[in-house]
């Protein structure tokens, strides 16, 4: 099976768990340790060692009995399969303290997302820019296109305005959309959508919270 039927097949549950992996091996992997179990590895993320095993099968990965995976080998496959070797050209629409701050996050070029410009219009914002990175009016976007050819458009503007700039950055020709507004944006099927809310994640966490008093 080829890496883009595996990645076509691979449950999302799974797919999930996958960078738990990646970031656990990579820690090994600078303290210079050779090998690791599943066992080792469930001790520390606390996820069940069979299903690590299971998760790791599926993409063709397979350990040595009584010794485990091989860490240099099990980084780079799990780098190279969750597509975090390659780097992929983002926008940043919306530049507030949410925008600015993902921005100036300097681990996710390390996960292959290479923040190129940053859109608003906020005049104070606009013609500046964070860790190099220039923040141009929301009016250029098209023009920029042209000359970045951005894959990514990451979403952080207030909600009234997410769907309009959801359309901005299809008409523009992104592959995909990051959305962290607690508004589900509506695009072509041709627009891959990951919504990442923290408020939905407040919700959730206030209410076990709550559930626990």
């Amino acid at each position: 099976m080829s890496e883009e039927s595996r990645a076509a097949l691979l449950p999302e549950p799974t797919l999930r768990r996958l960078p738990w992996y990646l970031a656990y091996v990579n820690m090994l992997r600078v303290q210079n340790i050779e090998y690791v179990s599943s066992t080792q590895i469930s001790k520390k993320i606390n996820v069940d060692a069979s299903q690590i095993a299971k998760d790791l099968y599926f993409l063709n990965i397979k350990g040595k009995t009584r010794i485990g995976y091989q860490v240099e080998q099990l980084a780079t496959e799990l780098s190279n399969f969750l597509g975090f070797h390659e780097d992929h050209s983002a926008f940043m629409i919306g530049v507030g303290s949410l925008g600015a701050a993902l921005i100036q996050d300097s681990g996710l070029i390390q996960y292959g997302l290479h923040i190129v410009a940053g859109f608003d219009v906020n005049p104070d914002i606009i013609g500046t820019n964070i860790c190099g990175v220039p923040i141009y009016d929301i009016s250029e976007l098209e023009a920029r296109q042209k000359q970045y050819k951005a894959e990514i458009g990451v979403l952080a503007v207030p909600v009234e305005h997410a769907q309009s700039s959801a359309h901005l950055l299809e008409e523009c020709g992104v592959k995909a959309i990051w959305n962290f507004t607690p508004f589900r944006i509506k695009v072509s099927e041709d627009v891959v959508i990951q919504n990442t809310s923290i408020y939905a994640h407040l919700a959730v966490m206030y209410n076990r919270i709550n559930a626990k008093k």
